[in-house]
């Protein structure tokens, strides 16, 4: 019998790397859309014709409810989300609502229509925030540093909680940093990628960050996905976290990203105080050793590779050959 899934976000990028999966996999896939008065599928308009799209907002219970009667889904994939971590500062309680609440929405529904359905949560590494222990495992303290942070980790603890609470088969995959060519441009990686791409161009002469010291953890996210998808075909819901286990700052991307195009970043960058966060997360290494023993997850893409394949995406994009 052909399984059922459906994911809200399927027009982000980790969306729309889930949809390719499942679709190979042989699923019926569905995804959540918020109506908008100018809608952006780019990200999944190869797919159009493959997955089927249901009006839905983690903002309107009664949507959730319906995309869920609608889908009749196995699995629940919520990766909706108000993801950037800059604008939760300037709508807290935005975030905090579609971000946070939104994760209660989606499980109430679920438990309302077929609590059998198994449902993920897209957690993330800015959870640990203000690091209390590296690298950063399941058990790790959280400690958020940001609206974005906090709400992310209302989501995992409602997730938790409904998990023990109506013996739900409800997931978190605690993420760290996924990067893709179809990352949103106002993320720091992909800021760089597009910027070394115009800046080859010639359409453009500086590239201006924040913290260039700042490390993170960063992965492929369409390597990330299957794990998602790994986490859903185990007999005991458990939380994992996915990760490379490396940490590099912004500078070596930058260093990277810039050499791939025979450049060098230090002609090009500056730092700029108004991309400095309130509350700087100065260090996040996973740990995800776990991933690796119970799910069989295996990392595929190197951060070297991972950073030439946006460079390239990029330089394509301007027209770069």
């Amino acid at each position: 019998m052909q399984k059922r899934a459906l994911i809200t976000g399927i027009t982000g990028q980790d969306g729309s790397y889930l949809a390719e999966l499942l679709l190979e996999k042989g699923y019926k896939v569905f995804g959540t859309v918020r109506r908008l008065s100018t809608p952006n599928y780019s990200r999944i308009e190869h797919l159009r014709d493959h997955v089927t799209l249901i009006d839905a907002d983690l903002h309107d219970s009664m949507s959730l409810l319906n995309a869920v009667e609608k889908a009749e889904p196995d699995e629940f994939y919520n990766l909706a989300a108000q993801s950037f971590v800059a604008t939760s500062w300037q709508q807290s309680i935005l975030t905090g609502d579609y971000t946070g609440v939104g994760v209660t929405r989606a499980l109430d529904a679920v438990r309302a229509v077929n609590p059998r359905i198994k449902f993920y949560q897209a957690s993330s590494s800015e959870m640990y925030g203000k690091v209390q222990e590296t690298p950063q495992k399941e058990a790790t303290p959280f400690y958020p540093r940001s609206p974005y942070g906090v709400a992310k980790l209302y989501g995992h603890w409602i997730t938790v909680n409904y998990r023990e609470s109506f013996e739900m088969f409800a997931v978190s995959g605690i993420l760290f940093n996924h990067e893709s060519p179809r990352r949103g441009i106002e993320f720091v990686t992909r800021k760089i990628t597009d910027g070394v791409a115009q800046i080859k161009a010639g359409k453009m002469k500086k590239l201006h960050l924040g913290n260039l010291d700042a490390k993170r953890d960063w992965g492929y996210a369409k390597d990330y996905v299957e794990a998602m998808w790994l986490m859903l075909q185990q007999s005991v819901a458990e939380d994992y976290v996915i990760a490379t286990g490396e940490t590099h700052t912004v500078r070596e991307f930058c260093e990277l990203a810039f050499a791939r195009a025979g450049l060098n970043y230090q002609d090009h960058v500056v730092v700029d105080e108004r991309f400095m966060r309130p509350a700087e997360v100065d260090l996040l290494l996973g740990d995800p050793s776990k991933a690796k023993s119970k799910l069989g997850w295996k990392l595929k893409t190197s951060f070297k590779e991972l950073v030439n394949l946006m460079v390239d995406a990029d330089l394509k994009l301007h027209g770069v050959r």
